[in-house]
């Protein structure tokens, strides 16, 4: 079909000023109605493919010859890092402006320069810390699977250590004052991995998640140091209070402490503000809305089942053949 063809079609099927118009009234209705959440308008939103190659270029230049590009090699990865940051961090001030346009609705722009710069320069100063406290994530990783054949495997493979990464840098950005931000870098790790960690979750030293798809880590949460989970697990609210008019409240205290050397196997849910005494463990499957002191062992109670023969069922035939010790050629016939 030629282009004019398809035009005729398509002016036929649907009335694209039309469309554009009512979109155009949509919205307008949309931002009238929610003022108080105005939207950042000319000025422009932080942009998640934007951030997405941001924090790219942040895990190359943390881990350089793992995760940088494959021109990287010893004598030229101090030169790389030095590029890298100057231009990334150029960048990530961009998108921190443009939160700060919204948040700060009304101020002088020079104020949000200032503040802007403020945190851009508190995050740049703790990349050092932040890359000693990912060591330790990678060597707890390294030494909690025996399936980790080398640290180099686990910072490459592991869709854990890319959350972790993502989660380190997005919470110190939370505590600095950008925590849209920071939620859209959470949010980048959390469609690529399946591991969804708020960025104003406190985790401790030497944190291991073991596969990872399907935890839930809540904004509230207290992770300590070396505390180990596997898939699915879940530190949740159990409720969300409301205020006066029906609103639910932010950032109240609401999802659990788990202390130091936890162990939380696939499946818990650990709900409310609970406190994980130091040294425990969770076993698989476990829903649990209670404190628990430090050393416990909380196991799901056992089922009732029974043990059967499918094969007596479904083949008896089989089992017949396979008690004929007289008979040959048993394996032709099972």
């Amino acid at each position: 079909m030629t282009a004019e063809g398809e035009k005729e079609i398509a002016q036929g099927y649907w009335d694209i000023d039309r469309l554009a118009a009512e979109l155009g009234a949509v919205r307008r209705r949309w931002r009238q109605g929610q003022d108080h959440h105005a939207e950042y308008g000319a000025e422009g939103f932080p942009s998640r493919a934007t951030l997405t190659k941001i924090m790219e270029a942040l895990c190359g230049a943390l881990f350089p010859l793992r995760l940088g590009p494959s021109f990287v090699r010893l004598h030229n990865e101090d030169a790389y890092v030095a590029q890298t940051l100057q231009t990334v961090l150029s960048r990530l001030y961009g998108q921190i402006r443009l939160e700060l346009i919204y948040a700060m609705k009304g101020e002088p722009a020079e104020h949000v320069d200032r503040e802007a710069s403020r945190i851009i320069g508190s995050f740049a100063d703790s990349l050092p810390a932040l890359r000693e406290l990912l060591d330790s994530d990678v060597e707890a990783a390294f030494l909690g699977d025996p399936a980790a054949r080398s640290v180099d495997e686990v910072l490459i493979c592991y869709p854990s250590m890319m959350a972790i990464i993502h989660h380190r840098l997005a919470h110190r950005l939370h505590q600095s004052g950008a925590p849209l931000v920071a939620r859209i870098i959470s949010e980048i790790a959390h469609g690529s991995t399946g591991i969804d960690i708020h960025p104003g979750a406190k985790i401790g030293r030497s944190f291991f998640i073991d596969h990872g798809t399907g935890v839930v880590i809540g904004e509230t949460a207290i992770v300590g140091d070396r505390v180990r989970i596997y898939q699915g697990v879940t530190l949740g609210a159990r409720s969300f209070p409301a205020d006066e008019k029906g609103a639910l409240e932010k950032a109240l205290p609401r999802h659990p402490i788990i202390e130091d050397d936890v162990v939380i196997y696939a499946g818990a849910t650990i709900l409310g503000r609970i406190i994980i005494g130091s040294r425990s463990v969770i076993g698989g499957n476990v829903w649990l809305t209670d404190s628990v002191p430090a050393d416990s062992n909380v196991r799901q109670a056992k089922a009732h089942y029974e043990v059967t023969s499918r094969v007596e069922v479904s083949a008896p035939h089989r089992v017949h053949a396979l008690l004929d010790e007289g008979r040959d050629g048993i394996a032709e016939n099972i």
